[in-house]
């Protein structure tokens, strides 16, 4: 394919039909936007396991009061139960997350996982100012949902094949057309 080829995209959204044309790069800087957050979470997790033990709990029960989300991060900060299993669980998922979207594999999953990870990390990070509305985790949120959107992982990842495994004399993306929703 050469570089004046385009690839079209579309879809409805609220009753409008949006359409799009891109640039046969696209497909280049999708896999490296998806090589880049995934490189990003991977480092974050693997920070949290080299200065081990991790410990959420300071974060947590610091949170901004204006955050809407202060009351109950500090209720979960106060739980000792509640804490171990944090702060085993955002490393670990961290790192699975950054793994999974560098090789391509499980990409909607892991990106939806990074989002809602980065949302809640942006909701505790909150001061009520209007000029702060825009900060790095709400980007980072969006970043992985695009990379979830156009389905990165089928451009040089793992689930191009993953999806074309077959099962049944099926390939198992038709085979069970709900993995495209984890897939991709």
């Amino acid at each position: 394919m050469s570089t004046t080829d385009t690839n079209e995209f579309g879809g409805e959204f609220g009753g409008v039909t949006l359409l799009g044309k891109a640039h046969s790069l696209s497909a280049l800087f999708i896999v490296l936007l998806r090589a880049t957050i995934g490189g990003m979470i991977l480092f974050a997790g693997l920070g949290k396991v080299s200065e081990w033990p991790f410990d959420a709990a300071g974060y947590l029960a610091n949170i901004n009061p204006a955050s809407p989300v202060s009351g109950i991060y500090a209720a979960m900060a106060s739980n000792a139960a509640l804490m171990e299993f944090v702060n085993v669980v955002v490393p670990v998922t961290q790192l699975l997350i950054g793994l999974a979207l560098i090789a391509g594999a499980f990409v909607r999953l892991a990106a939806l996982g990074g989002a809602m990870q980065m949302m809640l990390f942006y909701l505790g990070g909150w001061s009520g100012e209007a000029l702060a509305l825009f900060d790095s985790t709400l980007v980072y949120a969006v970043v992985f949902l695009t990379v979830a959107a156009f389905g990165a992982g089928r451009v040089l990842g793992l689930d191009a094949y993953v999806e074309q495994i077959q099962v049944g004399g099926q390939a198992l993306i038709e085979k069970f057309p709900a993995l495209r929703y984890v897939l991709g």
